[in-house]
């Protein structure tokens, strides 16, 4: 158990108890903390596992039942598709690391946004104006995420289809077992068998190879 997070423990009745306040909360109240960026940790109270991530994907099911969902056919059919995959682990971590980067695009938005509200700008500093913007400001970054989630994952998948198409040209070149090497091009004169010792064919070809006796 890590003293560095927020350790939230749920009964068998499904109720979630915040120990850090001895008191009940609801899943809106974890969401909650987790908007605050406040680590938590999650565990069953009956038997001490930690079941973190099965709440906060409960969390996300509920996010994608609205009316504004995050992750599209697209990106959701392709992260399915590639469990169990070799490449499960670095679609993981692909994922983690673009999620990471926009993030910190979000960031500098916002202290971009706070640094304009701060100047001498009778323009700037409406706060009518300000307020407008906002409101819009989630919706927005909600979509441009989506859509960058769905560029990413694409972009991913074109990765490892081209590293499969080189794996499979690279094992082509070697002879290796299951992957013919150097197949013939259809229509292409193929070599004809040797003919059959004692047939006529063999008898006329080793004729024209004995050189005729001078006269």
């Amino acid at each position: 158990m890590s003293a560095d997070k927020r350790v939230i423990k749920k009964y068998p009745n499904r109720r979630l108890y915040d120990t850090a306040t001895s008191s009940y909360i609801t899943l809106a109240d974890v969401k909650q903390l987790v908007l605050d960026n406040t680590d938590i940790q999650v565990l069953d109270a009956k038997t001490g596992d930690d079941i973190t991530r099965s709440v906060l994907l409960q969390i996300i099911m509920e996010e994608e039942a609205g009316g504004m969902p995050l992750f599209t056919y697209d990106v959701l059919t392709q992260i399915i598709r590639f469990y169990g995959h070799a490449m499960q682990g670095l679609m993981g971590n692909y994922l983690e690391k673009n999620m990471q980067l926009f993030a910190e695009m979000q960031h500098r938005l916002q202290d971009q946004a706070q640094s304009a509200i701060s100047t001498d700008n009778p323009l700037l500093n409406n706060a009518n104006l300000w307020g407008d913007f906002m409101k819009f400001q989630g919706p927005a970054l909600q979509n441009m995420m989506s859509n960058y989630l769905e560029s990413s994952t694409s972009l991913f998948v074109e990765m490892q289809q081209q590293l499969q198409d080189r794996a499979k040209h690279l094992f082509t070149g070697f002879g290796m077992p299951g992957y013919a090497k150097n197949d013939p091009t259809p229509g292409d004169p193929q070599p004809s068998e040797p003919p059959l010792a004692g047939s006529e064919e063999a008898k006329a070809a080793a004729k024209k190879r004995t050189p005729k006796a001078s006269s």
